[in-house]
């Protein structure tokens, strides 16, 4: 098992190139597509990195795998779908979450029942990747959709943990909500105290190395906000705390727009172009409480 870590610094995540050594059987996960909401410009120059790397060890790219639909970058899963073949795989419950955000914009002719992707993952589910197999665990609680992976010593965990410097994920968003996040984290140190957590993120300090991954041990030794002996109660209160704290992701609009697409812009409109909304002077949680007539 070959895996390749890539750090995209404006937003602080590492996508993974997940590789089958014997085999050549690659997955991209978590793939980040830049983007400058000031020109409107999406870059290509990192996700370029990621497939460069395929190329050059002659893998052969099967899926693009998504942990949830992130809220502070892009996906560039689209755009790697449309160029390689991939196919796009994300949890169930990116229905919901397509839902929620279907009325956020009033995207009425969104379909939120995830067919956009092209596999919708389980708790338990499984995926051949060459001659590994991929094990999903459903863990919520930052969004409704997050999942593991878990192949070998290994397990790609989303926003769930931080590096134990940093603590957790935020449960703010719509369908958050920190004491399925405790749940979810529970399910993570019932590993092998040897599992390797790759991380979705790490926001290092100037001059610092990033960090990628930790170990299950490390977590529930050291992590600030839940470690072995953190009780769900401390958690939950401690966590809805800090979320009242934090302003939104400087991306979460764009983001979201093009991420329960699967990470597609929104269809082009009479003159050819994609256009990405912005709600004028109101907040998401008002939105969520508005009619949709579809």
């Amino acid at each position: 098992m070959k895996i390749l870590p890539f750090h995209e610094t404006e937003s602080g995540t590492w996508t993974y190139l997940l590789a089958d050594s014997d085999s050549g059987h690659a997955a991209i996960i978590d793939p980040v597509w830049v983007y400058d909401p000031v020109s409107g410009r999406a870059s290509r120059d990192f996700i370029d990195q990621v497939l460069e790397a395929v190329t050059a060890a002659g893998y052969q790219l099967d899926w693009v795998l998504e942990t949830h639909a992130h809220a502070d970058h892009l996906s560039a899963a689209g755009l790697v779908r449309a160029e390689t073949g991939a196919r796009i795989a994300i949890g169930q419950g990116i229905r919901q979450v397509q839902e929620n955000f279907k009325r956020v914009f009033n995207l009425q002719g969104l379909a939120a029942d995830g067919s956009q992707f092209d596999r919708l993952f389980a708790e338990g589910d499984t995926l051949r990747l060459g001659g590994l197999e991929l094990r999903v665990i459903e863990t919520p609680g930052h969004t409704d959709d997050s999942i593991t992976y878990l192949v070998g010593d290994a397990a790609f965990i989303g926003d769930t943990l931080f590096a134990p410097g940093y603590g957790t994920a935020r449960c703010d968003f719509p369908g958050g909500d920190a004491g399925r996040l405790f749940d979810s984290i529970q399910k993570l140190y019932a590993l092998p105290g040897n599992t390797r957590l790759h991380l979705c993120h790490d926001y290092p300090d100037e001059g610092q190395p990033a960090t990628h991954c930790v170990t299950v041990d490390e977590s529930r030794t050291s992590n600030k906000h839940v470690r072995a002996d953190t009780t769900r109660a401390e958690f939950v209160a401690m966590r809805e705390a800090r979320d009242k704290t934090l302003s939104l992701p400087r991306l979460i609009l764009p983001s979201l727009q093009v991420n329960v697409l699967a990470g597609s812009p929104p269809p082009p409109e009479d003159n050819g172009f994609s256009y990405l909304k912005t709600p004028f002077n109101t907040t998401i949680p008002d939105l969520l409480g508005a009619r949709s007539d579809d």
